[in-house]
């Protein structure tokens, strides 16, 4: 029987034999060859402290309301869930009503880290065919940089603008990049783990500062000759961080607040720069829809605008899937690399 990388209680993952399907018609059948999880959403839940455990998000009232008691274990890190964001393979077997792929060919989509996964392949937009020359690093990468992107474009980045990234997680990695390729004259990176600060410079970063041992929005303001940074994307969700991204923000300059945040327990006050400076603060989410500038922009546009630019290259996977371990020890690598000490990764890769 084939097998797949489980959570079974918060913060315990297994590998564990599944039962396989039968491929529909409209269905094939994919070999997996390399997966990655997803470092915010998936390991909140994995810890058990996603705000979906108790609660849930009802969009007819764009709030979170209290689940139903027989419900608040089945969702958000109750019970046995597959662990996996996304994963790149090859089609081994195709149902007979599929046109669009064939056997041998190589996809990327959705979904947990297994060794077979059976998708509908009709119509499928999630269903990406993977070309020669692209990188799986890059491909695995889809999810992130929607976020990247979506922030990028919420604090509205100009040619020219100096811009800060506050967290070097997938996300934070890859806006820095956008936000060169959009044209940014300066951009400094944030980050307490000195290996993924190394990595945005290796991608074109300017410039990189510890928050631990640096008064990070002084040497923003240092390298600004005391004006600050036009732009701030902050990705860590740390309320510290967002207080130093206040404090190292130019006058009337914008934060794009990416990072899923938990209930903030003490470091950010509002009665500092925040008052003085007339910054804005801007929620962004690339998924919410309407766009903000819709109906020109939506989702989709940013889902295929971030694909053509993860094809071509144009941005750089190589250095943010880190580390790989191999499926059989996917458990421990995800327990390790994600979860216990982070400080050690930036995007876990599996390999099969």
């Amino acid at each position: 029987m084939p097998k797949q990388l489980i959570a079974v209680v918060p913060r315990k993952a297994i590998i564990e034999e599944y039962e396989e399907g039968i491929v529909k018609p409209n269905q094939v059948k994919v070999k997996v060859e390399s997966a990655s999880p997803k470092h915010g959403s998936e390991l909140a839940g994995f810890r058990g402290e996603s705000p979906h455990t108790a609660d849930y998000f009802d969009e007819e009232w764009n709030m979170f309301l209290p689940r139903p008691p027989q419900d608040a274990e089945k969702s958000g890190g109750g019970g046995k869930w597959n662990l996996g964001n996304q994963w790149v393979g090859v089609i081994v077997e195709v149902g007979s009503e599929v046109k669009d792929y064939v056997m041998g060919e190589r996809v990327c989509s959705y979904g947990g880290i297994r060794e077979f996964h059976i998708v509908n392949a009709v119509d499928n937009y999630y269903l990406k065919k993977v070309p020669e020359g692209m990188s799986w690093k890059n491909a695995v990468c889809f999810d992130p940089a929607q976020f990247a992107l979506g922030a990028i474009r919420d604090a509205q980045v100009r040619v020219g603008d100096r811009v800060a990234i506050f967290g070097l997680g997938a996300i934070g990695q890859i806006a820095a990049q956008i936000a060169k390729a959009a044209g940014a004259s300066y951009v400094a990176v944030i980050d307490p783990i000195e290996m993924r600060r190394d990595a945005a410079i290796r991608n074109g970063a300017d410039a990189g500062f510890n928050p631990v041992t640096q008064d990070v929005g002084l040497e923003l303001k240092k390298a600004t000759n005391k004006l600050g940074v036009d732009v701030i994307i902050e990705t860590s969700a740390s309320e510290h961080a967002l207080q130093q991204s206040l404090r190292g923000l130019a006058y009337g300059g914008t934060i794009a607040f990416v990072g899923w945040a938990r209930a903030f327990k003490g470091g950010l006050d509002l009665g500092r720069e925040a008052h003085f400076n007339n910054a804005k603060i801007v929620f962004s989410r690339a998924c919410s829809e309407p766009n903000p500038d819709y109906p020109r922009w939506s989702w989709r546009r940013i889902e295929d605008v971030c694909w053509d630019m993860l094809k071509s290259g144009q941005i750089n996977c190589d250095d943010i899937i880190y580390p790989v371990v191999p499926f059989e020890q996917s458990a421990q690598g995800y327990e390790i690399h994600v979860d216990q000490s982070p400080e050690q990764s930036i995007k876990l890769g599996v390999s099969f």
